[in-house]
């Protein structure tokens, strides 16, 4: 999963409380629609779930033209299937290698992206990786507060018990969200957006 892809994991907040999470499109295109039934006057802020990073968004127009501008430039979407904008090079395997390959649905080519799309996404997992965006997002949000310095410490010590200590008075959703990134717990919204 590139890095600029619309599929990519993210997590939605409206100032301080956990609004959704779910693959960048999906959450864009239900952002627009939150604000509205919840009338909030706090900016919502969507973060990268690999990186902690802020991502700018455009929300104007329809869902199809906001999904379309979550799009990597040079890459237009347009009816049927997406270009994957392939480049042919090769690859040397043994002969039992190749024999698997051929074997799985939709042939060598196919299988061989998917495998690497799955490393990709288990690297975002790596525990440095995690630990520098679950920092980048705690800075954002609580990076002003008491404890901030001594939470970060125990983040990059990978001490979860100390983290929940130099944490225990920030914002739940904030809180949890930063355990989410750096120790991977499971969510608890089932990817979907709240309201309220």
């Amino acid at each position: 999963m590139d890095d600029d892809s619309p599929d990519r994991p993210v997590t939605a907040f409206s100032g301080v409380r956990l609004i959704g999470r779910g693959p960048l499109a999906k959450v864009a295109v239900a952002i627009p629609g939150w604000i509205e039934r919840n009338h909030r006057s706090h900016p919502v802020q969507v973060f990268d779930d690999a990186t902690g990073a802020i991502i700018d968004l455009d929300l104007r127009g329809t869902a199809e033209e906001i999904v379309a501008r979550l799009t990597p430039e040079g890459e237009p979407r347009g009816r049927g299937r997406p270009k994957l904008g392939v480049s042919s090079r090769e690859v040397t395997l043994l002969p039992r290698q190749w024999d698997w390959l051929m074997r799985q649905p939709g042939g060598a080519s196919t299988t061989l992206r998917r495998l690497v799309d799955a490393a990709r996404k288990e690297a975002i997992y790596d525990i440095r990786a995690a630990q520098a965006a679950a920092y980048k997002f705690a800075a954002v949000k609580v990076g002003h507060h008491a404890g901030f310095e001594e939470a970060a410490r125990a983040l990059f010590a990978g001490d979860h018990a100390a983290f929940r200590k130099h944490s225990i008075h920030w914002w739940p959703d904030v809180r949890a969200h930063v355990e989410r990134l750096a120790w991977r717990e499971s969510p608890t919204d089932g990817g979907t957006h709240r309201d309220g």
